[in-house]
């Protein structure tokens, strides 16, 4: 599985880079918001730091955009600009008219805003280079499903897709786990999401039970 990093924060980027070794990057307008950045000051700064790696940025389209020609437009310019981008498309019909048509032209697109099996396929069939099913969005407004992932994951490779199931929105370390156990290709995380897996409480008692231990025995 690959661990991707949800954020826009240049800070919490380099970071996860330089010390998690992270795979991806995934952002959208409401991380780019929190950081304070516009999509082209963004774009200016990320691009050194991921060319000539592994580690690919899904950029996301102008939400507003419900022409698919003026997606398409988007997306290819977002695209050109560097071989690490993979451009955000919303699973809407207009997405996937969008989809069908980069995807004959190589372009690759992350489908975004992912919540049933039929848009998983659909976007799967047309040839999205990433699906990205979002799991806390479902949990936080009462809609729980503990098989949401396993469903979409089955039902994708199931059928051999070449698409790569990225689970998105995920809120703790128990959608790592069910990510984990589906299947699924990659799963992106907030920073301090991160740390709290990394940083767990047993493993900060055990160091104090050994650091106490060490002491007595010197």
């Amino acid at each position: 599985m690959l661990f991707f990093l949800d954020s826009a924060k240049l800070d919490e980027i380099e970071y996860a880079i330089k010390n998690w070794k992270i795979d991806g990057i995934t952002t959208n307008p409401k991380h780019l918001m929190t950081a304070g950045m516009k999509m082209d000051e963004f774009i200016k700064k990320i691009k050194p730091m991921v060319e000539g790696t592994h580690i690919t940025v899904s950029l996301e389209i102008d939400p507003h955009l419900q022409d698919p020609e003026k997606m398409i437009e988007q997306a290819r310019n977002l695209a050109t600009l560097s071989e690490n981008f993979v451009i955000k498309i919303p699973a809407t019909e207009p997405g996937f008219i969008a989809l069908e048509k980069l995807a004959k032209e190589n372009v690759k697109v992350n489908m975004t805003l992912i919540f049933n099996v039929l848009q998983a396929l659909q976007a799967a069939k047309l040839g999205a280079y990433y699906i990205s099913p979002f799991v806390g969005w479902k949990e936080e407004r009462g809609d729980f499903d503990k098989d949401f992932i396993a469903t979409i994951v089955k039902a994708v490779k199931n059928y051999g897709f070449k698409s790569k199931i990225l689970i998105a929105a995920v809120r703790n370390l128990k959608h790592f786990e069910e990510a984990a156990l589906a299947g699924a290709d990659i799963i992106t995380a907030g920073f301090e999401v991160y740390k709290r897996g990394f940083e767990n409480p047993y493993v900060k008692l055990g160091l104090e039970i050994f650091c106490d231990a060490w002491q007595k025995i010197q």
